[in-house]
């Protein structure tokens, strides 16, 4: 199998020693995107709702350099600040995917990134 770098302008470059994905075979492996503007690298959205809308939009780049798209991801990983959020970090979640459900785990963390309020990393494949 081979292994690949996925780099895409369309989404945020690293912040870190780290890929905005990986791909090995056809499986996918999308790092934790948090609500930044690729062009601007700031933060977008005051609430919960528009930075998960904007972490989103950052996997779909990523899936898409990567040869994948949203209706492949298998696995979801979804870090909170505040579980509080949940319900309305659910809603955006769930109109971005839509009759799709992939497999997810859902926590509360101490601290995110640039303390933002959610972080989304993924595992699809590539179809």
């Amino acid at each position: 199998m081979t292994k690949s770098v996925v780099h895409t302008d369309n989404a945020p470059k690293a912040i870190g020693p780290y890929s905005q994905a990986v791909t090995l075979g056809n499986l996918v492996f999308c790092s934790g995107q948090i609500p930044l503007d690729p062009a601007s690298m700031q933060i977008t959205g005051a609430d919960i709702s528009a930075q998960t809308a904007q972490v989103l939009k950052n996997l779909d780049a990523v899936l898409k350099a990567a040869g994948a798209a949203r209706d492949c991801v298998l696995k979801t990983t979804v870090f909170l600040k505040n579980f509080n959020d949940f319900q309305a970090m659910n809603s955006v979640y769930e109109e971005f995917f839509g009759t799709h459900k992939p497999a997810r785990s859902t926590v509360e963390v101490a601290r995110l990134p640039r303390d933002v309020l959610v972080e989304i990393e993924c595992i699809a494949h590539k179809p």
